[in-house]
């Protein structure tokens, strides 16, 4: 091991539940050994436990939450951006469908939990991707809803997470035993650590940085902000339960709940704030630079 800790997994895998932890274990359901295992609600069989209902029931009410989203944005015809939001909305969708069979700890084999795993990280990438292209549709570089537009974020997006999920599998399954050692302790995977952990934290925060320059300097409003700035608060309250304070409720508890739950529910929150900002801007009459292309109306 070396003298940094870029790059490693164990720490983490050891006091919080992150999906990533699945794929350096054998059999076990949360990752790498915990300080507090989770046990839920137990289940017939020796060994079976519906580990984390909590993160299931708010992982499938995030579903329909987002699918009433995906609908309110279909019934807003000119709003810049709709299809652009519907494409986040439904990699959202996605990720909560993983997170019900990877945090939920919903009793599966470990081969079926792995694939579910890959997926869940591929999906976490490529969609805070497609939110930071999101941004950048709002300066109407490109029409929004065109071809264009829609092609190149999805041509993106697709690639990283084809790329990601396959790292993942990869790690899991050592098919071609490159991520090998990452199996053992520290769990050092540098590929998984910059596109699970690092890459979607830089597109989360250039997002808020260039809608910010977009309701401030473009729009010439406020108001907005106050929406986006508590996406972001939520965000990163759901980010510190997961990471400080999940193993302290997990002891208090004695393994009933940890943070993954209130994680689930606060990244609900800022996904619903995002898209309220959204909705906001492109809801009211906001004046366009002389010269911009497309409408905020």
């Amino acid at each position: 091991m070396g003298s940094t800790q870029f790059g490693n997994f164990h720490d983490f895998c050891r006091d919080s539940t992150l999906p990533v932890c699945n794929l350096f274990t054998n059999g076990t359901a949360n990752g790498t050994a915990n300080v507090c295992e989770l046990t839920g609600i137990p289940l017939s069989g020796e060994d079976r436990y519906l580990r984390n209902l909590g993160s299931i029931l708010l992982a499938f009410i995030a579903i329909v939450l987002t699918v009433g989203m995906i609908w309110r944005s279909d019934k807003k015809h000119a709003a810049v951006g709709r299809r652009e939001m519907q494409l986040f909305l439904l990699g959202f969708i996605i990720i909560e469908i993983c997170e019900i069979f990877t945090v939920g700890g919903f009793p599966l084999n470990d081969a079926v939990r792995k694939g579910f795993t890959a997926v869940h990280i591929a999906a976490i990438t490529s969609t805070c991707w497609v939110l930071l292209m999101n941004a950048l549709v709002g300066f109407q570089l490109l029409d929004d809803g065109t071809p264009a537009s829609l092609g190149l974020i999805c041509a993106s997006a697709t690639a990283l997470f084809i790329g990601t999920g396959y790292i993942a599998l990869d790690t899991a399954f050592t098919w071609t035993g490159h991520f090998e050692s990452s199996l053992d302790s520290p769990n050092r995977n540098i590929a998984l650590y910059v596109l699970y952990q690092l890459v979607p934290l830089v597109c989360v925060f250039l997002f808020y940085v260039l809608e910010a320059v977009l309701v401030l300097r473009v729009l010439g409003e406020f108001r907005p902000m106050f929406y986006l700035t508590g996406a972001a608060l939520l965000f990163a309250i759901g980010q510190i339960f997961n990471y400080v304070i999940s193993i302290h409720l997990c002891n208090a508890t004695d393994g009933k709940i940890n943070g993954a739950l209130f994680e689930t529910l606060f990244t609900l929150l800022a996904v619903l704030g995002i898209w309220t900002f959204w909705s906001s801007i492109t809801e009211d009459d906001w004046p366009l630079p002389v010269g911009g292309s497309g409408s905020y109306n």
